[in-house]
């Protein structure tokens, strides 16, 4: 499908495009869009609104399925224990960190919700994670496609998977680095307070 030409003849409609391919996955098909937004086919900020509910509802529709029918869906499908039990690895290992970047992470997040739904993770916990980590997704690839487009324009699937590696890796320095100075703040030594004169 030539993604380009479909935005220039049915414009509008690619808003609602947008919001259903991003309910499955969708970065290509939002890089594509934002680039179009840079040249004025699109409205960046209607697209990236509907990025961001696209991915957010995808990502709620699977973790309810995983809550209410994972267990007997994971009896039926053996094959997919592997992906499910790494996702939950990274939960157990990262928790909120994970949630706010599993889209980020090629492998393991198209199963990501629907093992985060069969975990004892709170739905209403994971409905907020859930739709900042979307917003975050959305911002990041129609900011990319606005901005670069024009140099995704031939290789997009590969790159859309190396950008969202580069960004996955930008979010853990900076998790890191604020965790790294949490914890130094903690073990610095309060000030002795003076005695009273």
């Amino acid at each position: 499908m030539d993604i380009q030409r479909f935005i220039l003849e049915h414009g509008a409609w690619s808003y609602l495009i947008t919001f259903f391919w991003t309910f499955f996955e969708g970065e290509t098909f939002v890089l594509v869009a934002g680039f179009a937004a840079a040249q004025g086919l699109l409205s960046a900020p209607l697209l990236l609104i509907a990025a961001w509910l696209g991915s957010f509802a995808g990502d709620q529709c699977y973790f309810w399925i995983g809550r209410h029918f994972g267990l007997r869906l994971m009896a039926r499908h053996p094959a997919w224990r592997v992906r499910v039990d790494s996702a939950l690895g990274w939960l157990k290992r990262y928790d909120a960190g994970f949630i706010l970047s599993f889209r980020f992470i090629y492998g393991v997040r198209n199963f990501s919700s629907f093992a985060l739904g069969i975990s004892g993770i709170g739905w209403q916990r994971f409905l907020l994670l859930n739709f900042l980590a979307a917003g975050l997704w959305a911002a990041a690839f129609v900011s990319a496609g606005y901005l670069f487009g024009n140099a995704f324009e031939h290789a997009l699937g590969d790159i859309a998977k190396r950008f969202s590696m580069a960004l996955l890796g930008a979010f853990i320095i900076v998790i890191g680095g604020a965790h790294l100075i949490h914890r130094l703040r903690r073990r610095r030594p309060a000030a002795p307070s003076m005695p009273p004169s």
